[in-house]
């Protein structure tokens, strides 16, 4: 979507349809007043109201109380105003920067909650007889003080929608090879990223036996994808791994079949770290990162891997695989250690991990476990500014006694139905070392969210955490 940011009079922007904010116990600011269908207007927190200024459009949305007013409920607003416009065919719109007491925060927030409340999945659909109309040029009627936020916020949130992309497309056009072709296209348009893909011939001389372990049910091929960023910065290295299970089938414990369909999101932590990289990239923020995403599908099959098997990760750990639909864990563990080689000096890794994660915290929050207070506490304020909310979980040495192996070193699952989210990351905190790490579990967030900006299908969750981590992080 083209943003840009012009400091003029309502009566000058051009666009389409005009959109103003309106707070409770506020009013219109002059020259709206009196605009025909403005008097019925109410600033009811969602509300929208259509009026018109001689011939021009106008949508006056409701803010709620100015004592509520933040940049989440802007972002909501937003996107409400996006889906009308489309409603209404305008494939421009204009919108005068409300009152607020960070005006940048205000300006990323309505650019964010535009472009991704105007976001959808073209799919596969044979094409209508009338295109619908899209929304493509979005106009802040503000000073340049918020013009780099505003260009920040395009940045991350067009990265989120084409993570979305990437989620919704079907698995057999989103294979790991394809996943592998989306990282060399981000490197081929930054000369700040590189990429290296590593095949199955490579894997097996490496030794990374989770994610060798977990493709070998099936034909597709699996893929180690690795992204390097050098942004210059004075900092630790940061290192991002994400979870990209292209299908999931849960292998030889096989998923119940109504709603596997669903399972096309298991590389939604992949879809995220990929399109936050070129993000970054793309920002130019003055970071040295390096990402790693294993990338497979989970098959069932007379080759796959058995419940009771016994392999060996990268840094030479030895697993039970007691449950073969708890693969993610075996693949990031592979990715972790990697990273850490690598040279990461900082980890986040991002994974649609656990069932139990949504029971503990729905669709509202994303889990967070970590080894580092100060990791922690970043990605906290990230989530705070980026409203990709998260929710710290603890680690204990008690949840690691779980997670030990019979005849192994360790379990892919626990020996008890309890903690399962924990025990999950619990078992990933054996294959970073003494890095400073946290866990991300978006396996509620990453779809059917149902926020207005995220619609109830892939959300791209973790593209502006990742993002905000990042500048938070950036030297």
């Amino acid at each position: 979507m083209n943003v840009d940011v012009r400091e003029i009079e309502h009566s000058e922007a051009d666009a389409e349809l005009l959109a103003v904010g309106l707070y409770e116990d506020g009013s219109l600011a002059d020259g709206l007043a009196g605009a025909s269908g403005a008097e019925a207007a109410k600033g009811d927190y969602k509300s929208l109201s259509p009026a018109f200024l001689g011939d021009r459009r106008v949508l006056i949305a409701g803010l709620g109380k100015r004592a509520d007013a933040d940049p989440e409920r802007l972002r909501v607003v937003a996107a409400l105003v996006a889906k009308e416009a489309a409603r209404l065919r305008a494939g421009s719109l204009a919108w005068a920067l409300p009152e607020a007491d960070d005006p940048r925060a205000a300006a990323e927030a309505i650019v964010a909650g535009t472009i991704l409340g105007a976001y959808r999945f073209e799919g596969f659909k044979k094409p209508p007889p009338e295109q619908p109309v899209r929304l493509d040029s979005l106009t802040l009627l503000a000073g340049d003080e918020v013009a780099a936020a505003a260009e920040a916020a395009r940045v991350y949130a067009e990265a989120a929608n084409r993570a979305r992309d990437l989620q919704s497309t079907p698995a057999n056009f989103a294979k790991p090879e394809d996943l592998a072709a989306r990282a060399e296209e981000i490197a081929a348009g930054s000369d700040a990223v590189s990429a290296e893909i590593l095949g199955p011939d490579q894997l097996r001389e490496k030794g990374m036996g989770g994610l060798l372990a977990v493709s070998q049910g099936g034909p597709v091929e699996p893929r180690l994808i690795v992204l390097r960023y050098s942004g210059g910065g004075s900092g630790p290295t940061l290192g991002l791994v994400g979870k990209g299970v292209t299908f999931d089938t849960g292998g030889i414990s096989l998923k119940p079949g109504a709603g596997m369909h669903e399972m096309k999101y298991d590389m939604s932590g992949a879809a995220a770290v990929l399109e936050s990289v070129a993000a970054i990239a793309e920002l130019g923020l003055g970071i040295d990162l390096v990402a790693v995403v294993p990338s497979t599908e989970n098959m069932p099959s007379g080759t796959a891997v058995k419940p009771g098997d016994v392999i060996t990760q990268y840094n030479g750990v030895t697993v039970e695989v007691n449950n073969t639909d708890a693969e993610g864990r075996l693949i990031l563990a592979d990715a972790l250690a990697y990273a850490v080689e690598l040279g990461a000096e900082r980890l986040v890794d991002l994974a649609t991990l656990t069932g139990a994660v949504t029971i503990a915290l729905g669709s509202t929050y994303a889990a967070v476990i970590a080894n580092d207070d100060e990791l922690a506490a970043a990605l906290a304020a990230a989530s705070a500014r980026s409203g990709e909310l998260t929710w710290r979980l603890p680690l204990h040495p008690e949840f690691k006694e779980l997670m030990k192996g019979k005849v192994a070193d360790l379990s892919n699952l626990g020996s008890q139905r309890k903690a399962g989210t924990i025990t999950a990351a619990s078992f990933l905190e054996e294959f970073v070392d003494a890095t400073p790490w946290a866990h991300v579990d978006i396996a509620g967030t990453a779809w059917d969210v149902g926020r207005e900006y995220t619609g109830k299908e892939a959300s791209g969750f973790g593209v502006r955490l990742l993002v905000e981590l990042a500048r938070e992080l950036a030297g």
